[in-house]
């Protein structure tokens, strides 16, 4: 590893007065997550040519970082993080500051990433946290920080001790896995953003993605299927019924994937039926709700199969978020256990996808 990192110049850190800690622009790290150069902010999801082809909703939906995140070698007994937040809304009635503005820190440890410390939003805009402080010095550690959920950052710069410089690790070799969806892949209700069942899929197959998740607005426009064509991951994951109804799903499903296909001819697409609504077993027109539009999808891609299309897998939404019904905040969107649940659900899938 050693000969393969980038090792940043100390003359070109921030140097905090007197806090003993050099500073560095976290644009300069392994950036992972964004799809695009051509963003408006830094830390977008969609380029600024996207403004005026998608929704509005979507538009700015697509300012929040989900999904996005830094690695980052250093052998510094301290880390730190400061970043600015976009917006002052920095937490929802149901879902915790932390994970909707939030940042959150992993650590590879014997090849795996480990949670290790959450950066807690303060007053906005302007956020700084001490990570982790009093670590052994000299041994070189990789660190993965994801961004905020449901916030834009600005800016962001990690702290190390002054004599102990960051270094960038390689970018990864293997393609991204591609998210899109609704609040529920957006990472909503997380509590950190390391939570979200992307993140979670993604730190089990060491392989990096792209969060398109639009809360409430994860609809299957054509101009959304457009922008994630030009993109070339390793498989499409598309979890989008929640915000859709039978209806649109036959309007909208296989138009999407036919584009998804045009350009991408062999590229695997899984495909996510709605979940169970947790509160559904008392409220039959719930029930109801979600079952035509998984009975819906299924006419949909038996009818794409018979077509012709391959490479389409469909996931069942009955085992996604458990069958105790604790697996929710509100009955729609996932807890952390929820999240846990639907990553346990999908790893295997998307693995075996991968491994074909």
């Amino acid at each position: 590893m050693e000969t393969r990192l980038e090792r940043l110049d100390e003359n070109f850190a921030a140097t905090g007065a007197g806090d003993g800690l050099s500073w560095y622009d976290g644009r300069r790290l392994c950036v992972e997550g964004k799809a695009w150069g051509d963003t408006e902010r830094f830390f977008d999801r969609f380029p600024f040519r996207a403004r005026d082809r998608v929704p509005g909703p979507v538009w700015e939906l697509s300012r929040y970082s989900a999904g996005m995140a830094v690695r980052f070698v250093t052998a510094s007994s301290v880390v730190a993080v400061r970043w600015r937040s976009l917006r002052p809304e920095l937490a929802m009635s149901h879902m915790a500051a932390t994970g909707a503005s939030g940042v959150d820190l992993y650590y590879r440890l014997e090849g795996r990433w480990r949670w290790v410390a959450t950066g807690r939003p303060g007053a906005f805009p302007d956020h700084s946290q001490t990570l982790l402080t009093g670590m052994e010095k000299g041994i070189e550690r990789e660190y993965l920080l994801y961004l905020s959920l449901y916030n834009g950052v600005e800016n962001l710069e990690i702290g190390v001790a002054e004599g102990e410089p960051l270094a960038v690790p390689p970018v990864r070799q293997t393609k991204p896995i591609c998210f899109y969806g609704t609040s529920i892949v957006h990472g909503g209700c997380a509590t950190r953003p390391g939570m979200a069942y992307p993140a979670i899929i993604s730190r089990r197959l060491d392989r990096a993605h792209w969060n398109f998740g639009f809360s409430g607005n994860g609809r299957m426009e054509a101009a959304v299927a457009d922008l994630l064509a030009e993109l070339d991951p390793a498989v499409y994951v598309l979890d989008a019924f929640p915000n859709m109804n039978a209806d649109l799903i036959w309007e909208r499903l296989e138009p999407f994937v036919r584009i998804l296909r045009k350009h991408h001819s062999t590229t695997p697409v899984v495909i996510v039926e709605n979940i169970l609504y947790q509160n559904a077993v008392l409220l039959p027109d719930r029930r109801r709700m979600y079952e035509s539009k998984n009975e819906m999808a299924r006419r949909v891609v038996e009818e794409m199969k018979a077509d012709g299309f391959r490479g389409l897998i469909l996931v069942e939404g009955a085992g996604l978020l458990g069958s105790d019904g604790e697996g929710t905040v509100d009955g729609t969107h996932p807890t952390d256990l929820g999240f846990l649940r639907m990553a346990d659900v999908l790893t295997p899938v998307i693995r075996a996808v991968l491994s074909s």
